[in-house]
């Protein structure tokens, strides 16, 4: 990111990773407990970004899998429409991560149609009636999908150790894989 703004003279950006050391300090201290009241009992759920939320929706998705036991599936805003939408009903769980840029009136919507639907919508990055609010440290739109992230990961431990599940030792994971 660092070499993005020197390159593309990105004075706000710039600005905001000076300030990122401090905003993840207070991600992490941020009350991310209603996501595991709500996703104790789950079985599965989507995890839904778009844009640079992407990314970190799949590393959620990755992440409720190994150390949570809890089938998750990651999907853009824009690919939940085709197929996916239909195992969406009442009580189904969705995260669903909007940082501040052009892509969060898209997800916006597609979060009213969940809730339309009846589904358990839990939002980070903005307030949406009939929702469960998480909340975030609002920055720059580059810099706001890494605070989710460090947000997410204290939820994650948390939930880990709710379903029963040691979030240090995931079963069969291995961090060297060997290529034949």
């Amino acid at each position: 990111m660092q070499l993005v703004a020197a390159w593309a003279g990105d004075g706000p950006l710039a600005t905001a990773l000076q300030r990122a050391p401090a905003d993840l300090a207070r991600a992490w201290q941020l009350d991310w407990s209603a996501a595991v009241t709500r996703l104790t009992a789950a079985s599965s759920l989507y995890v839904i970004g778009r844009g640079l939320g992407l990314g970190i929706a799949q590393e959620a998705a990755l992440k409720f899998k190994e150390t949570c036991g809890l089938h998750a599936e990651a999907l853009s805003a824009a690919e939940l429409r085709h197929g996916p939408m239909a195992l969406v009903r009442a009580g189904f769980p969705l995260l669903l991560f909007t940082q501040n840029d052009g892509s969060r009136a898209g997800v916006m919507q597609l979060a009213d149609e969940l809730v339309a639907h009846g589904a358990d919508v839990l939002l980070a990055g903005a307030p949406l009636p009939h929702t469960t609010e998480l909340p975030t440290e609002g920055a720059h739109p580059v810099i706001e999908p890494l605070l989710f992230a460090q947000s997410f990961y204290r939820m994650a431990n948390a939930l880990s150790l709710a379903r029963g599940h040691n979030p240090d030792a995931p079963p069969h994971l291995r961090k060297v894989t060997e290529t034949l």
